[in-house]
């Protein structure tokens, strides 16, 4: 699709998600060739209005925002903008420039891109014994697969038993362990997701 720089005044409109859990993390403005900047690098560059000059986010505080997709709006008048970031998007150190917590509730599914966040840095920051899980994975895959297995088997008992509460619990245990033995692997929740996306069209 041609986009319409001119409707804007030379600008373009841009919206920035976290690829993860699709949190807005800021709004900016392209012309050409911030947009070309943008795709050629990798790491999102605007236009700023004010400095009148392009402008590259984290240029000055390291926090970067790498691109992973770029969608056009119908009209061709309008970006959006799927990004991994690499720190606090805005400058007073919130995540993002609507602030850490505001109100758009996001699917619960997005807190087990949060946890495997979490599960990463233990993982790159955790000595074996400073945390149950970076001493899971310390222990390697054998151990944490053994782990899974374990939880697995404890799912279909409280199944079996009708036992809805402790169904539950055990299921949030196998979850986790499941996002610990990915990570072992250097595998992501994104590589599952994707491998159920691509069957979807075969199963409906």
């Amino acid at each position: 699709m041609n986009l319409n720089f001119e409707k804007g005044g030379g600008l373009l409109p841009v919206v920035v998600q976290d690829v993860e859990d699709g949190a807005v993390l800021m709004v900016g403005y392209m012309n050409e060739e911030a947009l070309g900047v943008t795709k050629a690098t990798g790491r999102v560059t605007f236009f700023s209005r004010s400095k009148e000059r392009l402008w590259t986010k984290g240029e000055t505080s390291g926090n970067w925002l790498s691109v992973e997709e770029v969608a056009v709006d119908c009209d061709g008048d309008a970006l959006l903008i799927l990004a991994r970031p690499h720190g606090p998007t805005c400058h007073t150190g919130a995540r993002t420039c609507f602030g850490d917590g505001y109100s758009f509730k996001q699917a619960r599914a997005s807190f087990l891109d949060t946890l495997a966040g979490v599960i990463h840095e233990r993982g790159l920051t955790g000595e074996a014994g400073s945390s149950y899980t970076a001493q899971l994975l310390s222990d390697g895959p054998k151990r944490l697969a053994q782990k899974v297995g374990e939880e697995a088997v404890e799912v279909v008992i409280e199944a079996t038993a009708g036992n809805r509460d402790g169904l539950v619990s055990e299921s949030a245990d196998l979850l986790y362990h499941l996002l610990v033995l990915l990570e072992s692997e250097d595998l992501t929740l994104s590589d599952v997701v994707e491998v159920l996306r691509n069957r979807h069209p075969k199963s409906v």
